[in-house]
């Protein structure tokens, strides 16, 4: 479990391996800090360390990605020289700073446009017909493992949706999404809460 909070950026150093991958990830960490199968959020994807090494401060540590993870997440994200967000799995005790996320992606997003708005930027990302139903207005999403609030949605005749969120200038100092254009792809995580809702409205259906 997590929290979108993100505490480090880390870089793919090594990757191993064609449908499933064994990726290699540096860190600021203190590898004594990190335990051989604990889970950490890369970019929103929760994965289980398998090996680690380094110094304090630059460390690094080593994941097995599935073939089922790679298809699910931002094409072309498990490179060599990628950079992702990273969150360790929260603790008992540790303040619940965001919201409550699973680090499972539920689809893959595309950046319409970044906008400033005063010192901040302005996000648009359109989402599938499946997410669409998911996102609310004032609601929470997870965006590359980043706890925002979405600000406005608004439904396509396609049934797809676009929405907005902002990012203010520590968001985009401290996370990958600083970075974001026209054209990107994020990996997405809907609201827990909204996942269940879907469901149960489903079965109704």
């Amino acid at each position: 479990m997590f929290t979108g909070i993100v505490t480090a950026i880390g870089t793919i150093r090594e990757t191993q391996g064609g449908g499933d991958l064994r990726a290699v990830i540096s860190c600021p960490w203190d590898p004594a800090g990190i335990a051989i199968g604990a889970s950490i959020a890369c970019s929103g994807t929760c994965l289980t360390v398998v090996d680690k090494g380094g110094v304090a401060g630059d460390a690094w540590f080593a994941v097995d990605i599935s073939g089922e993870t790679v298809a699910r997440t931002v094409p072309g994200r498990w490179t060599v020289g990628g950079k992702l967000n990273l969150e360790p799995a929260l603790r008992l005790g540790d303040e619940l700073g965001g919201h409550i996320v699973t680090g499972h992606v539920d689809g893959v997003g595309e950046v319409l446009g970044v906008c400033p708005t005063g010192d901040s930027r302005r996000v648009g990302i359109a989402v599938s017909r499946e997410l669409a139903p998911c996102l609310a207005a004032k609601g929470s999403i997870t965006v590359d493992g980043v706890s925002l609030t979405v600000n406005e949605v608004a439904d396509q005749p396609d049934g797809t949706c676009h929405f907005a969120l902002n990012l203010i200038p520590h968001t985009g100092e401290v996370t990958t999404l600083g970075a974001l254009e026209a054209g990107s792809k994020v990996n997405l995580e809907i609201d827990v809460l909204a996942r269940y809702l879907q469901r149960m409205q489903a079965l109704r259906g």
